[in-house]
C-alpha cells in the first residue's frame, strides 16, 4: 500500500514540476520566473526524498539536504542581483 501511495506522490510531484517549468519558461515577469525556479528546487527535494524512501537509502535525504543549502543560496543571490545589481558589495 505504500509504494502505491509513493508512486501517486510522486506521479503528482512530477506533474508540479511539470508546471513550474512551464511558468519558468513562459513567466510574464522575472519575479515570477524567481519563484518557479525556487519551487522547482522545493519539488525537486520532494522527489529525492519520496525516491529515498522508496529505496530505503539514507544517502538520498542528504542530497536532498545539500540541494536545499544550494536553492536558498541561489534564490538569495538571484534576488539580491535584481535589488542592487551585484551580488557581493
Amino acid at each position: 500500500m505504500l509504494n502505491n501511495v509513493i508512486m501517486l506522490v510522486f506521479a503528482m510531484i512530477s506533474v508540479a514540476l511539470l508546471l513550474n517549468l512551464w511558468r519558468l519558461l513562459r513567466g510574464p515577469s522575472l519575479p515570477d520566473r524567481i519563484l518557479a525556479l525556487d519551487t522547482m528546487y522545493i519539488n525537486s527535494i520532494a522527489l529525492i526524498i519520496l525516491y529515498g524512501l522508496l529505496m530505503g537509502s539514507p544517502l538520498y535525504f542528504e542530497a536532498a539536504l545539500l540541494i536545499a543549502m544550494l536553492g536558498f543560496v541561489s534564490t538569495v543571490a538571484v534576488c539580491k542581483f535584481l535589488l542592487r545589481g551585484d551580488i557581493i558589495e
